[in-house]
């Protein structure tokens, strides 16, 4: 907590988004920025700006610019240099059937909700309408996507995404909730937020009380690295797991973040002990100005494989990747093929079992 900053001013989520980073100089306050970065955020402004919470500043390694806390959130000039890089990987503006409504599934849609986040992730999927008033949804606009909600009653799964819906007031996602609420065929509403990761203060008591009223309601939330996992994150995901919200992660692999075994499983095991569920580990999509970020696919394999028999079954998140034509898993292929009447697999150590299943 900076000093000259009260305990109720720096838990105060209101407070943290009036106080967010967005210049070198701010930026200055909580890290020694290399000259690579402070180049980065003057070359990279009119393309996509930073934009840091001080609580998710505050857990960056000040003198080290590989820290992965600062790497995901501080512009580097390598952004500049990804000529494969795509504005829109997954061709959701083709998916969309009405303004930033994305349905690449038959019976569930994403609703970007807005075009607002606590933070900028570097990597972030939406980077071509994050901050962009473009993409920004007015009141009549929310209403013409719940007005296709309604008229489509093949969607029984609602993903509230953006930007981040927890960016909303109370009152506000309450209406957007209560809209779907009202939906007969809409049974499930998802959050999507990373908001327990960047701004946990966001997660009060008034806004649980709320979505309890509405429940089925699930939240998907965006741990990377087991730096994030802080007491503030806990409490925030414990609120919400004590309203009745079941709690899942979805991460994206990413270099030199968490890319490797130790860091993976640590990160992992870690949401386990806060009984979250480690759900989905994207692939980093071909995204413009991520090449810096991105994994080979065969060491993504490598590193679940390795989890494998090595750490609680449901700590293991499934590896995908999202396509245009939706997710697909990346897995390592233990089901080696039929021999006569056995099947053989190869278990987690690299041996072979024979499992007699006759044809």
């Amino acid at each position: 907590m900076p000093v000259g900053v009260s305990a109720a001013q720096w838990t105060d989520w209101a407070w943290q988004m009036q106080h967010r980073i967005r210049t070198a100089e701010q930026l200055s306050r909580w890290v020694r920025p290399t000259e690579d970065e402070v180049r980065a955020i003057a070359l990279l402004a009119d393309r996509f700006h930073f934009v840091i919470t001080p609580y998710y500043a505050s857990l960056m390694d000040p003198d080290d610019p590989d820290c992965p806390i600062r790497r995901q959130v501080v512009p580097r000039t390598a952004e500049l240099n990804d000529p494969a890089g795509l504005a829109d990987p997954l061709r959701e503006v083709d998916h969309s059937p009405v303004k930033n409504v994305i349905r690449a599934y038959p019976d569930r849609i994403a609703f970007c909700v807005n075009n607002e986040c606590a933070l900028y992730c570097r990597f972030c999927l939406r980077k071509r309408m994050v901050g962009d008033e473009e993409w920004a949804m007015k009141k009549r606009e929310l209403e013409q996507g719940l007005e296709w909600i309604r008229s489509t009653p093949e969607i029984r799964d609602v993903l509230l995404t953006g930007g981040d819906p927890l960016i909303f007031s109370d009152d506000r996602l309450e209406w957007l909730i209560a809209q779907l609420r009202g939906i007969p065929h809409v049974e499930i509403v998802r959050l999507g937020t990373r908001l327990p990761v960047t701004l946990p203060f966001r997660v009060t008591p008034g806004l649980c009380r709320m979505l309890r009223r509405y429940h089925p309601i699930w939240v998907n939330t965006h741990f990377n690295h087991p730096k994030e996992l802080t007491q503030e994150a806990a409490k925030a995901c414990d609120r919400l797991l004590r309203a009745g919200v079941p709690v899942g992660n979805q991460s994206v692999l990413l270099r030199g973040i968490n890319d490797d075994v130790d860091t993976m499983k640590r990160l992992c095991e870690g949401l386990v002990r806060m009984r979250v569920r480690p759900y989905y580990v994207y692939q980093a999509q071909l995204l413009e100005g991520t090449a810096h970020f991105r994994v080979q696919i065969e060491r993504g394999v490598e590193i679940f494989r390795a989890l494998r028999g090595r750490t609680s079954g449901f700590a293991i998140p499934l590896y995908v990747l999202d396509t245009p034509r939706g997710k697909v898993p990346l897995l390592h292929p233990y089901l080696r093929g039929r021999e006569g009447e056995d099947v053989v697999v190869e278990t987690y150590e690299g041996g072979l079992w024979r499992e007699p299943n006759p044809q």
